[in-house]
Formats: structure tokens, C-alpha cells, sequence
């Protein structure tokens, strides 16, 4: 099979020397995404910028379910093939941005080391909203989580990514040495403000002066991170030795459109990854609701729905004319509604667009990897802001409905469904006991806060979810049709 490093004609080699590669970023929870997204735009910079390469990316592993990932890269010196896929063909790119690989989900004594290189910078996660160990209701940090209970009990032997951070300024504040950037590149609303708040409160926990510290000297930009990066399959591995020869035991899969939208906020420094189509403004927010509005809340509602009526990919959904009726009608009515003018974008193309990534047929992304990994926030936070403005929530609340009747686990036609969630067991049994009763769900006000006790919100949802109970997805979409609601 052809080495990663001299790849056949028509797969993108490296171009730079990796041997100079430095480590300037080291990225906590390096997984598909942050592979596909930061270190692609890093790689390309460096193919183009012999100075971007002082900022090299250390990948690390925080979980044990990490670790097969991380092993699999330090066999491959940190190489991996970025496969672009859409209806025109696949075009397939080595990418070489990696400088170093860490397993911490044992010790992250190694990685609190790392960290503390002068050479770095900037610290990026992608760690999904979990990751925060923040809690539910409020979006701040829970400081009777796990973790966090542990990182104030032993603040120098963190487990967590937001005591990671703490730990690492603690360091840099000891050796009177400057602070880092921390950026997210999580889909969380103004996702540099929660971490920035999280870490905060931590550190607040156990030392106020380094709190202080930490929020005069470092900096958390608000950023907009976008790629729909499905996970491999073996199907997808196979094409890729079939077509290329290439044996990668850590290959991904992307759609060509890709989107990064930054605050320029960065006390140490950054590479210029406005060179390679990086957007750097001051403020990140129209963008960011764009973004989450319309893709995040769209991409879940058409999951669940899709996922009840027996889609196992997101491009089958969209397939289904009610529902793409649904996402379009969605978009235009209550969530476009609830953004802020964003500069230079053309909403309706961008509607347009969505539309047209979430049909590629050649991603075959699953309507269970967005399911699982989407937060349920991304239907609640538009929810929260029409119900606020007294508009109406019809079609948000037919989300909420699809995903109150998911977590009973099955579908429509009765064949099981995977629950993926902190608090799975706790979903099923509300689910069963409520059946088209949405109150014993909403009461859960460690996910719902105080929606459910907006009538109006219980009362619509509850008539969508006996409706997707008595008629499934198809018999509620059709009557909805029917009724000029899409």
C-alpha cells in the first residue's frame, strides 16, 4: 500500500518540511472535526506560509475512547488523509499540520508540560458541549460535576478540559510567563464567553487572585466554526484504498464547504489563517446565530424526524419532500426571524445552501451521529427567544416533540433507536410515563429549565407529540401539509 507520506498522483501530498513543524496550538479532544476543520486550514497555511509552521498542532487525547485515535496517528507520524466528497467526485488531501500527539486521559501531567512550552500560544478545543461540564439550565460551569469537584479537590492534577486550562495558566502565572489564547471551536452560542466563564469559576474555586489573573491577561474569542464531517465507514475506507492505494487507519470524510468566522482577539499571537479563507472580525455574533439558527437547529429537527420515520441518513431525510418542506418552512418563519443583520451574507442563499449540503448525497452523513452529538440547546435557545417575543413556535415545537419522542427509543415503525445521553434512562422512563404527554419530560428542569411551564409551549408540543405517536412522522407531516403549516 502507498505510504501517507508519498502519496500517489492525484491525492495531495505535503508540501513543507514536517520536521520544522513547532508546536504553537495544542488542541484538547482531537477528534473528526477539529481534524477536518483547524488543522486543515493550518495545513494549508503552511503549505503556503513558511511561517505558519511555528504553530504546529499537538493533538490530545482527553477520554479512554480517545485513545485508539491517538495511537492510530502516532503510527502514521501524525498523518491522515481529508476526503472531500459531494456529487462531483471525491478529491483526497494528506494533511501534515500535526507536530505531536498526546494521550491524557490517564495523566495529563504531559499535557499540562505541553502547554506550558513558551512556543504556545493558543490552547483549541473541540470537546463538544459535555465537555464543559456545564450545567443544563444555566450554561455555566456545575461545580458539582465529577470532575469539576475533583479539579478544585486537586487543581494541579486536572481531569477536565476547563481544568486543564486553569491548571496550565496556574503554571504560566507561577513563572511570571504571559498567558494563552483559549479557543473554541465548539458549536456552543458565544462559545469563547461560556468557556471563558467556566474556566473563571474554577479557578475562582480554589485561588481568586489566579481568576483575576486569568481575566486580565488571557483571552477566549467568541468564534463560528462550520463542516459537516460524518464519521468513516468502512465502506469509506475500502473506497479510499480502492481508489488511491493509500491504507490510513485514521482517514476522514468532509463535504467541500467550510466556514470560520473568529473574533481577533489573541494575546499571543496567531497564525494568519485569514490568508487561507478564515473570516477574523469583531464580533462574531450575527455569524454565530446564523449559523446555529439555521444549521444547528435545522440539521436536529431534521434528524429527528428523520430517525422516527426510518432515515438512516441525513441526505434520505431531506429526500423526503415534508420534511425538507418542514427545514425550508422552519428556516423561514421562526428561526431566520430571530437573527441579527449579518454583514455580507445573503440569507437566502445561504438558506439555499444548507438545503443543498444537507442533500449530498456522497457525505451520507447519519441522522444518529447528529442526534447524538447535537445538543438539545439548539432547539431551545430559539424557542426561548420566540417565546419571549410572543411569536409563534409551531415548527420548533414540532422539533421538540420529534426529540421528546425519540428518547423512548424506538421509531415509528417500533425497531429500536440508540439514546446517546447523560441522561438516557431518566429520558426513557419520563418518555414511557408521559407517552403523548410532553410534562414529565419538560419537568426535567436539569435539561428543559422553566419551559415547561409555558402553556403554550406544553400545549403545542404536546398535540405534535400525540400526533407523531398516534401517526408517525408521515401522518403528522401530511396533515400539517394538509393544513398549510409547511
Amino acid at each position: 500500500m502507498t505510504a501517507l507520506d508519498t502519496p500517489p498522483r492525484g491525492v495531495a501530498g505535503v508540501g513543507y518540511d514536517r520536521s520544522t513543524l513547532a508546536t504553537g496550538i495544542v488542541h484538547l479532544g482531537l477528534g473528526g472535526f477539529a481534524r477536518a476543520h483547524l488543522a486543515r486550514y493550518t495545513h494549508d497555511l503552511m503549505q503556503a506560509d513558511a511561517d505558519a509552521r511555528r504553530w504546529g498542532i499537538t493533538g490530545v487525547g482527553l477520554r479512554e475512547t480517545d485513545r485508539p485515535l491517538i495511537a492510530a496517528l502516532a503510527a502514521q507520524d501524525g498523518l491522515y488523509t481529508l476526503t472531500e466528497r459531494d456529487g462531483t467526485g471525491a478529491r483526497s488531501a494528506v494533511i501534515g499540520s500535526l507536530a505531536g500527539l498526546l494521550d491524557a486521559s490517564a495523566d495529563t501531567a504531559p499535557l499540562l508540560d505541553a502547554i506550558d512550552r513558551d512556543a504556545v500560544g493558543i490552547v483549541t478545543l473541540t470537546v463538544t458541549e459535555h465537555g464543559y461540564c456545564l450545567d443544563r439550565a444555566t450554561r455555566t460551569l456545575d461545580r458539582t460535576h465529577p470532575l469539576i469537584v475533583h479539579d478544585i479537590e486537586t487543581p494541579d492534577r486536572p481531569r477536565s478540559a476547563i481544568g486543564v486550562i486553569v491548571a496550565a495558566h496556574a503554571r504560566r502565572r507561577r513563572r511570571n510567563a504571559p498567558a494563552f489564547t483559549a479557543l473554541s471551536c465548539d458549536n456552543i452560542q458565544h462559545n469563547g464567553d461560556v468557556l471563558r466563564g467556566a474556566v473563571l469559576s474554577l479557578a475562582e474555586a480554589s485561588d481568586p487572585g489566579l481568576a483575576r489573573w486569568i481575566a486580565e491577561a488571557a483571552t477566549f474569542p467568541n468564534a463560528m466554526v462550520d463542516r459537516i464531517t460524518p464519521v468513516p465507514t468502512e465502506a469509506d475506507m475500502r473506497d479510499l484504498r480502492q481508489r488511491t492505494g493509500i491504507a490510513d487507519a485514521a482517514p476522514l470524510l468532509a463535504e467541500p464547504f467550510r466556514q470560520w468566522v473568529i473574533e481577533d482577539r489573541f494575546v499571543a499571537g496567531r497564525p494568519a489563517w485569514e490568508k487561507v479563507g478564515a473570516q477574523f472580525v469583531g464580533d462574531v455574533t450575527p455569524y454565530e446565530f446564523m449559523k446555529l439558527r439555521l444549521l444547528n437547529t435545522s440539521h436536529l429537527v431534521v434528524a429527528g424526524l428523520g430517525q422516527l420515520a426510518g432515515h438512516e441518513r441525513i441526505d434520505e431525510a431531506m429526500a423526503d419532500p415534508l420534511i425538507r418542506r418542514v427545514m425550508i418552512a422552519l428556516m423561514e418563519r421562526e428561526t431566520g426571524p430571530t437573527l441579527p443583520p449579518v454583514p455580507g451574507v445573503d440569507l437566502a442563499a445561504y438558506k439555499a445552501t444548507l438545503v443543498a449540503r444537507f442533500g449530498n448525497p456522497a457525505i451520507r452523513d447519519t441522522t444518529q451521529r447528529v442526534n447524538t452529538d447535537a445538543p438539545l440547546n439548539y432547539l431551545l435557545d430559539p424557542l426561548r427567544d420566540r417565546l419571549a417575543a410572543r411569536a409563534s413556535v409551531d415548527l420548533l415545537a414540532l422539533g421538540l416533540a420529534a426529540w421528546l419522542r425519540r428518547v423512548r427509543g424506538t421509531d415509528d415503525a417500533g425497531r429500536p433507536l440508540t439514546v446517546q445521553h447523560p441522561l438516557a434512562d431518566a429520558l426513557r422512563a419520563r418518555a414511557v410515563e408521559g407517552g403523548a404527554d410532553p410534562r414529565p419530560l419538560l419537568r426535567m428542569t436539569a435539561l428543559f429549565g422553566d419551559l415547561g411551564q409555558h402553556r403554550r409551549l406544553v400545549a403545542r408540543a404536546g398535540d405534535w407529540l400525540g400526533q407523531l405517536y398516534g401517526s408517525g412522522v408521515a401522518g403528522t407531516l401530511g396533515k400539517a401539509a394538509a393544513d398549510g403549516l409547511i
